[in-house]
């Protein structure tokens, strides 16, 4: 294949060349990539869309209060993003589907012509679009025969945050109590199913009214309504809490943990990293902040947990991949219970 610009093959992809609404997303033909010498093609058939698109796709908007992490975080990605427009003009970071081509110094250990795979291309997005290239140690794995496409499009992200996180950074034990706001987010869901299936933990998920029955389909012990019930004013003591950036004070949480007890954030503020260095020093209810890596090998064992029955992917809708924007309205206005997936030609 000719590396010349007029030589260049065309694909479609979902761009935008400016912030806004859904509206600012557009099919059209761009270069298809061209794999290195460590690269694999990959012909996309499935991708999604979760909060971090949203975020993306109307960045100008996104001030440095509404960003879920410190100032510094949101410096970087206002850079990365792009300040007054997108930088990178394709989004999406999840996908499945089937490699093309692979590059001369990829080995056939490695990957070969023909296999199925999923994966997940963080904050450098361009998964809405009908190839992608990646380097041979990305995050990628082998698609779980077990599943299909669209399932295996929206597993990868929460699927690798919620592994890393219960037995890397919680170290989650057969029998613990833990709480997980957010119980139906893309972290959330996947992390209900892990704690129960693959930890054994009791599983308390909160969310709202119309995602009580999805929650409790995951697996969750117990449900709470957000919108009807303040967990920490119920008594009930729990040996993690996690959630994303939650705004209520560590005051009002710390009742609701056990001795030892540990709040866990993802998402957090220099207000959180301040109640965590005092926690460290004073006490024995902790506040830990984390930042969960992403690697290929967490990928793969989050293969093998597909394969043996412990996650599975709940998908609300499927959209064909012209109505990309019709899929973030959707996510948007905040109707889907599960995942949404947005389906390419096979």
């Amino acid at each position: 294949m000719s590396n010349n610009v007029k030589d260049k093959q065309k694909m479609k992809a979902i761009i935008y060349t400016e912030y806004g609404p859904p509206e600012v997303l557009k099919l059209a033909e761009v270069d298809k990539p061209v794999p290195k010498k460590n690269e694999v093609l990959i012909r996309i058939y499935a991708t999604t869309l979760g909060y971090g698109e949203l975020v993306a796709r109307n960045f100008r908007k996104v001030s440095p209060g509404k960003f879920a992490m410190p100032l510094l975080f949101w410096l970087i990605a206002k850079i990365s993003f792009g300040i007054r427009k997108p930088r990178n003009k394709i989004l999406g970071s999840q996908f499945s589907g089937q490699i093309e081509a692979v590059g001369e110094d990829v080995t056939p250990e490695l990957w070969k012509v023909g296999d199925q795979v999923f994966g997940y291309t963080s904050s450098s997005m361009k998964t809405y679009a009908e190839y992608i290239t990646l380097p041979d140690d990305g995050i990628l794995s082998l698609k779980p025969s077990s599943i299909n496409f669209e399932e295996a499009a929206v597993l990868p992200y929460g699927g690798i945050m919620a592994l890393t996180l219960l037995r890397d950074k919680v170290d989650l034990q057969p029998g613990q109590k833990i709480l997980i706001n957010g119980a139906s987010g893309s972290i959330g869901s996947a992390t209900v199913q892990l704690a129960k299936s693959q930890f054994g933990a009791n599983v308390t998920g909160v969310c709202g009214t119309s995602r009580l029955e999805f929650v409790k389909s995951l697996g969750a012990d117990h449900v709470i309504d957000y919108n009807k019930e303040d967990f920490t004013e119920s008594g009930e003591t729990y040996d993690i809490v996690f959630g994303g950036l939650v705004r209520t004070s560590f005051s009002k949480i710390k009742n609701s943990l056990n001795p030892n007890g540990r709040y866990v954030l993802t998402s957090f503020k220099m207000r959180q990293v301040g109640q965590m260095l005092r926690t460290k020093l004073f006490g024995n209810k902790k506040v830990n902040c984390v930042l969960l890596p992403e690697t290929g090998e967490d990928l793969r064992e989050v293969a093998k947990l597909i394969e043996e029955g412990k996650l599975k992917a709940y998908i609300d809708k499927s959209f064909p991949f012209e109505q990309m924007a019709e899929a973030h309205r959707y996510v948007e206005d905040g109707h889907h219970k599960g995942h949404v997936v947005i389906t390419l030609d096979q």
